[in-house]
């Protein structure tokens, strides 16, 4: 172990040490680095000494709270160990480590075997698919049988191999796990380093070695062993790196840890995270290269290397920089919630951005002030980390903060979907939003999504609909508690050119949820544990009784040595303090183990309910109605009204039976009759019409003294059309997603749908002489208040603020078939009933399209016939000759 001259590295790892509390990993991190010459005195957690228990609250417990680093090198590889903390209190701060991690080492302890929170450990190893070295601790302890640990390794982990007894019996099982090994193997004899390598990496290989850390046996083989089969990773040139953790040194400075994954980060480097308002850029002012709680500052980091930097502000565990992207791994969620008890003279306004510091360092903190009841509340996992939590407050800020009885955390979701909807619309403000609210798979938190066109609403509206729905926690309507487990998606909106703000959009948002949760059924979810409970034989009944009582499940008992072991999930609510019982009632043989499973129903929704007392329409802060205008102010319109005034109709019809599909035409080619513009159509439309309201005379033709009859009702008598020209209103947005090619052209551009469409209304104009008005809405014209203009002879109108093409051609139709003849070319089935109701013939957009490729027909023709006899004209004045134009059914 001297000194010698310093060697490159040929690789540097990262490896994590992981294990169930009390199995010895913070002992074999110290026989690790003095093995490897890091340290020249063994410490131990029990003397206060150890070199990764850099904390006070470490040394007095005897557990790793924090995560730390040390640095070892040895047989010139450079290796970074990352000590996590094994209580399942702190576990979120262990799977956060997992994402910077090359391979890592789970200790266990040989008198215990694998025990319930190793298997946790085991599940997140394979969910990020870490290989995985192990040492089995403790053997020098009575009761510890290699041989027994082994075959159980092997019944529960997979391919476990003994690395440190008989080489043969190694080889043989290195063989075993692999097709290819074992062809290897019975060519030479043996499996190569390399391939022995490559299955530890893949996860077709795990292996094991045996030994006491305490006493150093079997400590050297093993860190041999890390450094000859460990993986090397591979690094791209291009930067990149993984945050994954946030603390603070003694000075109070920020450190924000992280792993280079790419090319090189140095001392003052701009680093920067995003575009925009959410975007930052800060500069990486020191990098420190820390082992226990000694660094030194480095003037460069290569990939590979774990380094704290200073000076970033804006940085959170599981972000990524450069090429990495942002961790999407699982969070672990705080399930108790306690008021935090402060002494008479501190302000809790003053002191809550102070607490967010340990939000930072541990994302499983989660302070929170309740406006109503002027209370601060903090949410966290346990009561140990409870513990904790009280002394870091002393330490750190000078409080003798208390806490109070610790309640459950609850959250809501929704039993089927719902369509919510949500209106702001005070004086010189508007915006509305409507919300299709349906159920998410249990654990899927809160999503999004759109199904609202951008014509409707544009993209930038969207989003920012799509930040508030994302920025906060939506309270449910039951309880008061987070929503979650529901997929949100919009289904309409509408703006207003001139007076929608930002704001306004939040506003309808949450009400739209509001809105949306007010007519749901709501399903109350607790927390619940996944559990292994070992108990003696005589004590299963009692504990399946037990856990029954408590609304949960359990599986039949299976035999474990003189133990009998329970597995299942059960309520937090009845977990957390069962442990005392087991004790009692198993004479202190017993052993309880829980991991937290997630959210499910609640089988007391009704009793928890009525103990919280929540009111969703006294809560001030989370309306359920909506604000309409009239009247030059806005007025409050309860949520169960707020679809008798919405301006917008999503189409959704949740609940109701929908109409029967109209038989397809022949040769429609699978398409709705209604798209063909046929006189059964207007008889239907112009029937459901006169049952509304009442026999309808066209208001554009006048009395013959002899009736005539029609192809719209054998019951109608036709007036001759009054003098003047034909009018035809287009609906300019219902014809472009009705025609095929301008539909496609407008997935493209919008404005080039809206040109072509132009172009081909001029020629029809021109051809037909009829008097064209094409009708746009005004939300595709950005700032506009409404516009009517004459362009190559047709009118083209955006409707003013606030009025939709649909409106606009209403009214044109009520006063323009007073004294013409009106025809809209529209497929929307509401505007066609109105516009039969005010005298104007419709045609729909497939009729139309069948109009127009006629006209143009015809104006090819006659094109083509002009060119004809100008080509003889010209042949006459040449030759003398005249040369009759070929006979095309026109006169040329």
């Amino acid at each position: 172990m001297g000194d010698g001259p310093v060697e490159k590295p040929v690789k540097r790892i990262c490896t994590g040490l992981l294990a169930h509390v009390d199995a010895g990993k913070t002992t074999l991190s110290e026989g690790l680095l003095y093995t490897g010459g890091a340290l020249r005195r063994l410490g131990r957690v029990d003397h206060r000494d150890a070199f990764l228990d850099t904390a006070d609250l470490e040394r007095e417990r005897g557990i790793t709270i924090f995560s730390k680093q040390a640095i070892l090198s040895y047989s010139r590889v450079e290796i970074t160990l990352l000590d996590t903390p094994g209580h399942v209190d702190f576990s979120a701060e262990m799977e956060r480590t997992l994402q910077v991690l090359d391979c890592a080492v789970l200790v266990i302890s040989g008198a215990d075997g694998l025990q319930g929170h190793t298997r946790t450990l085991w599940q997140l190893l394979e969910r990020y698919q870490v290989p995985v070295f192990l040492f089995v601790n403790k053997m020098d302890l009575a009761g510890a049988d290699r041989e027994a640990l082994l075959a159980q390794l092997e019944g529960e982990l997979g391919p476990c191999v003994d690395f440190s007894g008989d080489p043969a019996a190694r080889e043989e099982g290195i063989a075993m796990a692999d097709e290819e090994a074992l062809e290897q193997f019975l060519e030479t004899g043996a499996v190569s380093q390399a391939l022995t390598a490559s299955l530890i990496a893949r996860r077709r290989l795990f292996p094991c070695w045996f030994g006491s850390a305490l006493k150093l046996e079997g400590v050297e083989d093993f860190l041999t062993g890390l450094a000859r089969y460990a993986p090397t990773p591979k690094y791209s040139q291009e930067f990149g790196a993984k945050i994954f953790k946030i603390s603070r040194d003694s000075q109070n400075t920020r450190l924000t840890w992280m792993k280079i994954t790419g090319g090189t980060l140095r001392a003052k480097t701009r680093l920067s995270k995003g575009e925009g308002e959410s975007g930052w850029s800060e500069k990486a002012d020191q990098l420190r290269l820390y082992s226990g709680e000694k660094y030194r500052p480095l003037e460069a980091a290569e990939a590979g290397t774990v380094v704290a930097v200073t000076g970033l502000t804006h940085t959170f565990p599981g972000q990524g920089l450069g090429v990495e992207a942002d961790w999407s791994g699982p969070v672990l969620e705080p399930v108790l919630s306690y008021q935090l008890v402060l002494p008479p003279e501190a302000d809790p306004h003053v002191l809550l951005p102070k607490l967010r510091q340990l939000e930072e360092e541990d994302p499983l903190l989660h302070f929170v002030w309740d406006s109503r009841w002027k209370q601060l509340h903090v949410r966290l996992m346990g009561q140990v980390q409870l513990e904790v939590l009280k002394r870091r407050i002393g330490d750190r800020f000078g409080l003798e903060a208390d806490f109070g009885a610790g309640n459950i955390i609850y959250k809501e979701t929704i039993a089927s979907a719902v369509e919510g909807v949500g209106h702001f619309e005070p004086l010189r403000h508007y915006a509305e939003v409507h919300l299709l609210l349906e159920p998410g798979e249990r654990g899927s938190g809160l999503q999004v999504g759109s199904a609202c066109p951008t014509d409707q609403l544009e993209i930038n509206w969207q989003r920012l609909i799509f930040t508030h729905l994302l920025e906060r926690s939506h309270p449910g309507v039951l309880t008061g508690s987070p929503l979650t487990d529901v997929k949100i998606t919009l289904a309409a909106g509408r703006a207003h050119v001139k007076h929608t703000e930002g704001g306004d959009f939040r506003q309808a948002t949450y009400r739209a949820v509001r809105q949306g949760l007010m007519q749901a059924e709501t399903i109350l979810l607790e927390p619940h544990y996944d559990f292994l409970l070992e108990v003696p034989p005589e004590c299963v009944g009692r504990a399946m009784t037990d856990i029954q009582a408590m609304g949960g499940t359990v599986e039949g008992p299976e035999s474990l040595g003189s133990l009998s072991l329970l597995t299942g999930h059960a309520p937090v609510a009845g977990l957390r303090d069962y442990f005392s019982q087991v004790t009692a009632y198993t004479r202190g043989l017993g052993r309880l183990s829980c991991t937290l499973r997630g959210f499910e129903p609640c089988a007391n929704q009704e009793e928890i309910a009525r103990t919280i007392g929540y009111d969703p329409e006294r809560d001030p802060d989370n309306p359920t109605g909506s604000v309409f205008c009239a009247h030059g102010g806005g007025f409050q319109v309860p949520w169960d009204q707020v679809r008798d005034y919405m301006h917008v109709d999503s189409g959704l019809r949740l609940g109701m039976e929908p109409s029967p599909e109209p038989a397809s035409s022949p040769g429609s080619g699978g398409r709705t009759a209604s798209r063909g513009g046929s006189l059964e159509q207007d008889k239907a439309l112009q029937a459901i019409f006169e049952q509304t309201y009442g026999k309808v005379e066209p208001r554009s033709f006048q009395p013959q003294k002899k009736p005539a009859r029609t192809s719209l009702s054998d019951s109608y008598t036709i007036r001759p059309q009054k003098t003047g020209p034909e009018y035809l209103l287009v609906d300019g947005y219902n014809i472009i997603f009705a025609w095929e090619e301008l539909e496609a052209l407008a997935r493209q551009d919008v404005s080039a749908a809206r040109g072509a469409l132009e172009d081909i209304l001029s020629n029809y104009q021109g051809f037909r002489r009829c008097v064209v008005i094409l009708v746009f809405d005004a939300y595709k014209v950005k700032g506009n208040p409404g516009s009517v203009e004459k362009r190559n002879n047709i009118y083209i109108v955006y409707t003013k603020e606030a009025e939709t093409a649909d409106a606009y051609i209403e009214k044109a139709t009520y006063d323009l078939s007073r004294e013409h003849r009106v025809r809209v070319a529209t497929s929307d089935g509401l505007e066609q009933m109105i516009i039969l109701g005010h005298g104007a013939l419709r045609v729909s957009a497939r009729a139309f399209k069948a109009e127009v490729e006629q006209a143009q027909g015809e104006i090819s023709c006659l094109i083509a016939a002009q060119n004809r006899r100008n080509t003889g004209l010209n042949q006459v004045r040449h030759t003398g000759t005249i040369v009759s134009p070929r006979k095309s059914g026109k006169k040329p």
